[in-house]
């Protein structure tokens, strides 16, 4: 068995934001595991918000993700009765798309900088726990790191978070194209009552790549996913895709997400992320939520998990702010462990 101060499980936006967090306020003996080894590819929309940029500037890692993603300062947008409009944010307020497998890489190679040990081929299977307090994990193959914290990042399907409820489920599928026309730096959101109250979506991964997709509420799991993804292409974007080249099949994936985020924190434990169902309700973009409630988060923890001091306190007010705004909560301490709250 090995120790930690504190060990993240999962390695994505939020795992890895939360290790580079640890490791910039001062805290040492940080591991960060992942089930994958990386780098890897990750289904995803990929497209990050202006407040997810302004997250990844405070992190220090976005002048590397700036060659690698595709600026977007411009909507079309459809509406359920075919309406369409184009709008344009200007420079100011552009967001990006930046594949999951490159964004994930640089965050968890910065944090590695930093000191945090990466694990990768590490499945989580339960917590250990010294009394009432969670003191750290076990994967499926027995090995342990026991910590005196224990971030939960480890997305959808989690079973190690503090809320047991059953998550709210929204049913995404996509696929990729090569060739596909497309209107520079504008992305596309179609809202179609064959995915209502879900949208679809096209986002200019390049020059010449799109990713399109759809999320839909289907509690029941009553519907054919390719089925509905082929209707709302044929209808949208037939003639678009006639002449372009599908890259790979179609995937898909859950999205948990909810209207009011429940308990995130237990004695020794955080919750982060999609784990945590910190995913926009309406709009299933999760990057940003995640990165800036964990940089919230742990900014007021810091000496709790036994960090030197740091220059930055403003940044805890602004990621409480864009949790308060995306979410109606508020990541704060309460009575006790430290634990998050929701109000």
């Amino acid at each position: 068995m090995t120790g930690a101060a504190v060990v993240v499980v999962g390695a994505g936006p939020a795992g890895a934001a939360a290790a580079l967090r640890l490791a910039q306020l001062g805290v040492r003996d940080v591991v960060l595991l992942d089930r994958a080894d990386f780098p890897r590819d990750k289904t995803c929309g990929s497209g990050l918000s202006p407040r997810g940029i302004r997250t990844l500037r405070e992190l220090g890692v976005w002048d590397a993700i700036v060659p690698h993603a595709y600026r977007v300062t411009g909507l079309r947008l459809v509406t359920p009765g075919g309406r369409e409009a184009v709008v344009s944010g200007g420079e100011s307020a552009a967001a990006v798309v930046c594949l999951r497998r490159t964004l994930d890489l640089t965050l968890l190679e910065r944090a590695r900088a930093l000191g945090v040990e990466f694990v990768g081929g590490f499945t989580a299977q339960t917590l250990r726990c010294d009394g009432d307090r969670v003191a750290g994990v076990v994967s499926r193959d027995g090995r342990e790191i026991a910590a005196r914290w224990t971030i939960v990042a480890d997305g959808a399907h989690s079973r190690l978070t503090v809320d047991g409820s059953p998550p709210r489920m929204m049913q995404a599928i996509m696929g990729w194209w090569e060739g596909a026309p497309v209107r520079a730096h504008h992305v596309e959101m179609v809202f179609d009552r064959l995915v209502t109250p879900g949208y679809g979506w096209l986002f200019p991964e390049s020059a010449t790549r799109v990713n399109i997709g759809v999320c839909y509420d289907d509690p029941r799991r009553e519907r054919n996913a390719r089925r509905v993804f082929e209707a709302f292409l044929d209808k949208h974007y037939a003639q678009r895709l006639r002449a372009a080249v599908p890259v790979g099949g179609l995937k898909g994936h859950p999205i948990a997400y909810t209207y009011r985020v429940g308990r995130l924190a237990s004695p020794g434990r955080l919750v982060a992320g999609e784990a945590g169902r910190m995913v926009h309700p309406a709009t299933a973009e999760g990057i940003s939520q995640r990165v800036v409630c964990r940089g919230a988060a742990l900014a007021r923890r810091r000496n709790v998990v036994g960090a030197r001091p740091h220059r930055r306190r403003h940044t805890a007010a602004r990621g409480q702010d864009g949790a308060r705004a995306a979410h109606g909560c508020d990541v704060m301490p309460t009575a006790g462990d430290g634990a998050v709250s929701g109000v």
